[in-house]
C-alpha cells in the first residue's frame, strides 16, 4: 500500500472551507437524469453550478468557470460537440476539468469519446467506478453503469492512467481510492444508501470540479470531494434510512458538513 503523507484531514477541511468561502462557478456538462440533483448538490456544498452543453455557450462558460465537469451519462452527438468545445476552451484558459466516463467499456461510442477527450486535453481528474477506470486502459467495463470490479482491482490501471496523462484518478467503491500515480489515498467513509440513489456518483464528479477550483492539487481536490460527500452520506443515512428521504437528507448534509466534522470524522489511509 502506498499512502500519501500530504493529504490530511486538516488539508481536506481547508478545501471545504475554501469551497464555501469562494463559491466557485462549476460548469457541468452532465447527464439529463441527474442535472437537477447535481446542481442542487453543488449549491448545498457552497459552489455555483452552470448547466449547459450547447457548443455555442459551453465553450464560453468553460473559459470563465472555476472548473468544468464532463459526465458521459446521457451523451449525444450534439452534447459531445459541447464537451469537445468546453474541454478545448478550458485547456486554453488554464481551467481544470473532470472526466466522469459513465458506462465506459460496454458502450463503444462513449468509450471512444472518453479516449478522444483524454487525448484532446487531459483532465485534472478522472472520476469513475472501478470498471470504468479499467475500461479506459483496455478493459471491458462493467454492467451498464454498474461496476463489476472493486477499487483495489483497478489500482494498477488507475496508476497507469495517472502516469500516462499526468492526472489524478478517483475510483469509487466501498473504500474509495484516489491516486496520482505517486501518492495514493483511501477514503473509508460512506454508507450503502449512497448506491441506491441515482446520481450520487455524478455529484461526486461535480464536487471534485468544485474542489479543483479552489486548490491546485488534484489529488487533494478529489480526496476533499470524496470526504465531503461520504461524510454527508453517513449523516444523511442516520436521519433518513430510505432512499427517497435519503436523497433530500444528503443535500441537507452537504450543507451541514463543515470543516470541524471533516477533521473529526474523515477516515483516510
Amino acid at each position: 500500500m502506498v499512502t500519501t503523507t500530504s493529504v490530511t484531514a486538516d488539508a481536506v477541511a481547508r478545501v471545504r472551507e475554501d469551497l464555501r468561502d469562494q463559491a466557485p462557478l462549476v460548469h457541468c456538462l452532465t447527464n439529463l437524469v441527474v442535472a437537477n440533483f447535481t446542481a442542487n448538490a453543488l449549491l448545498a456544498a457552497g459552489a455555483s453550478p452552470a448547466m449547459t452543453d450547447t457548443p455555442e455557450d459551453a465553450h464560453v462558460l468553460a473559459a470563465g468557470a472555476g472548473a468544468v465537469l464532463v459526465n458521459l451519462g446521457t451523451v449525444t452527438h450534439a452534447s459531445a460537440e459541447g464537451m469537445r468545445a468546453s474541454v478545448t476552451s478550458a485547456a486554453r484558459a488554464g481551467r481544470p476539468w473532470v472526466l466522469d466516463p459513465v458506462a465506459a467499456g460496454p458502450l463503444p461510442w462513449r468509450t471512444a469519446l472518453a479516449g478522444d477527450l483524454l487525448a484532446l486535453a487531459p483532465p485534472a481528474v478522472v472520476r469513475g467506478n472501478a470498471s470504468e477506470v479499467l475500461a479506459l486502459t483496455g478493459g471491458t467495463g462493467g454492467r451498464g453503469v454498474e461496476s463489476t470490479a472493486d477499487p483495489e482491482q483497478a489500482w494498477p490501471a488507475a496508476r497507469s492512467l495517472a502516469g500516462t496523462y499526468a492526472l489524478s484518478v478517483a475510483v469509487s467503491g466501498p473504500v474509495d481510492l484516489i491516486t496520482d500515480g505517486e501518492r495514493t489515498v483511501r477514503v473509508a467513509n460512506g454508507h450503502p444508501l449512497m448506491t441506491r440513489v441515482t446520481g450520487v456518483g455524478c455529484v461526486l464528479g461535480a464536487l471534485t470540479a468544485g474542489c479543483l477550483a479552489v486548490t491546485g492539487d488534484a489529488l487533494l481536490a478529489a480526496t476533499a470531494a470524496t470526504v465531503l460527500l461520504t461524510l454527508a452520506g453517513e449523516a444523511a443515512a442516520a436521519r433518513a434510512p430510505r432512499p427517497g428521504s435519503f436523497a433530500t437528507a444528503l443535500l441537507d448534509q452537504l450543507d451541514a458538513t463543515d470543516a470541524d466534522r471533516i477533521r473529526a470524522g474523515a477516515r483516510l489511509a
